[in-house]
């Protein structure tokens, strides 16, 4: 399992298959996400419209934003 050494500097280089699998080069700019003892790094979405488009699906019952939508 590839490990993180944290330089003097505070800086780390990510190993081959973690850039590999985040499709990521130099350059590229990172989310770093802190959860607790838990952090998360992915790389930062081009288009975030893009990125989140279909994530909700599935949290509502069947027509239940037209029911919604039609109270108002």
């Amino acid at each position: 399992m590839p490990y993180l050494k944290l330089s003097s500097k505070n800086q780390i280089v990510l190993p081959k298959e973690a850039r590999e699998a985040m499709k990521v080069k130099g350059g590229d700019e990172l989310l770093v996400v802190v959860k607790g003892s838990v952090t998360l790094v992915m790389p930062k979405p081009k288009k975030y419209a893009q990125a989140l488009s279909g994530k909700g699906r599935g949290i509502y019952p069947r027509n239940y934003l037209e029911k919604e939508r039609r109270s108002w």
